[in-house]
């Protein structure tokens, strides 16, 4: 079976950035499953996806505007130090959920300089062309509960 709208496929898969180092991956783990055709993975891995069985193996360089975007030197703000009550260390790496004009977002936070701490609403992963290693492990019909919620439900297509 090829994969199409409507399947659930299922990959192991190495990703990488331009210098090669590893990013993610699902060594040692399932396979990761998703719904084709319901935007669960990013749309240039997608579009790569369709046709492939499984069994089958490539490699794909998706490009950032069909990964996670260009990188948008307006979501890096400087905010008080005193916009996060409650925590008492704050240090470069570390994610928050914020409200941004558009609703929810995620930022990780950049720089903290005294009171000002910057932030950055981008994903971390924006900008970046993804260099993904593929393994299709499994591709069946997706049932009709998962196609009605747009997602993967597991083993048999249930809910956990």
């Amino acid at each position: 079976m090829q994969i199409a709208e409507r399947c659930v496929a299922a990959f192991h898969y190495t990703l990488t950035n331009e210098q090669g180092e590893v990013i993610d991956s699902s060594s040692g783990r399932e396979p990761l499953a998703y719904l084709h055709g319901a935007g669960n993975i990013v749309p240039g891995l997608e579009r790569e996806m369709t046709g492939k069985r499984a069994g089958d193996t490539f490699n794909v360089v998706v490009a950032p505007e069909e990964g996670y975007g260009p990188h948008h030197a307006g979501l890096i703000q400087k905010v008080p130090r005193a916009a996060f009550q409650g925590v008492d260390t704050i240090e470069p790496g570390m994610q928050f959920h914020a409200n941004g004009p558009q609703g929810p977002m995620s930022v990780t936070v950049t720089a903290v300089d005294g009171d000002t701490v910057t932030i950055d609403g981008n994903h971390p992963l924006a900008g970046q062309a993804l260099h993904f290693a593929i393994e299709i492990t499994d591709v069946r019909e997706a049932t009709s509960e998962e196609l009605m919620h747009g997602h993967v439900h597991g083993p048999g297509g249930h809910h956990h």
